[in-house]
């Protein structure tokens, strides 16, 4: 199973997703999507979009993306959300979470910043593909593309693209 991940769009398309993501099996958006149409559009690349609202979403987005997903996909345990930390750094209740739910694949978005960390500790991969829209402070906006089979991860791909 190929997955595209990206977050932080804040209303903001680009065609390069379309283009790097179309050979996915789905894509993952880790809130602060903005427009609802972003998911729409990343719907006709992909018909497998699982969103989560982000801290500067509304209407249509809160009401359509719930605050967390937490699913089994190819044989890992995901947890997708917008704010939630990273290893050595978890934003309050949420390593208990990851914990109790047996969490081996983390994604938050949130902090505009590309991060891939290992946590051994509890036994996950923390993934925050950083920023794909232009707005915020980072240099490079950057998208993810990784594998999943049988319980592992393989092909991580970061994708840049300009400011």
């Amino acid at each position: 199973m190929k997955i595209g991940i990206l977050s932080d769009t804040h209303s903001y398309w680009d065609d390069r997703y379309a283009e790097f993501f179309t050979a996915c099996d789905e894509i993952w958006h880790a809130g602060d999507i903005g427009d609802y149409d972003i998911i729409r559009r990343l719907q006709e690349v992909v018909p497998v979009v699982r969103a989560v609202y982000g801290n500067i979403d509304h209407g249509t987005v809160r009401r359509m993306c719930p605050g967390r997903i937490i699913s089994d996909v190819g044989g890992m345990r995901l947890w997708l959300g917008h704010i939630g930390g990273y290893p050595g750094k978890y934003a309050m209740g949420v390593k208990q979470e990851l914990i109790s739910n047996g969490i081996t694949l983390m994604v938050t978005g949130h902090s505009h910043i590309l991060k891939v960390i290992n946590d051994p500790k509890l036994g996950l991969l923390h993934i925050d593909p950083g920023a794909a829209g232009p707005f915020g402070w980072q240099a490079v906006r950057t998208l993810i593309r990784l594998s999943i089979e049988n319980g592992k991860p393989s092909d991580l791909e970061v994708i840049e693209l300009a400011k």
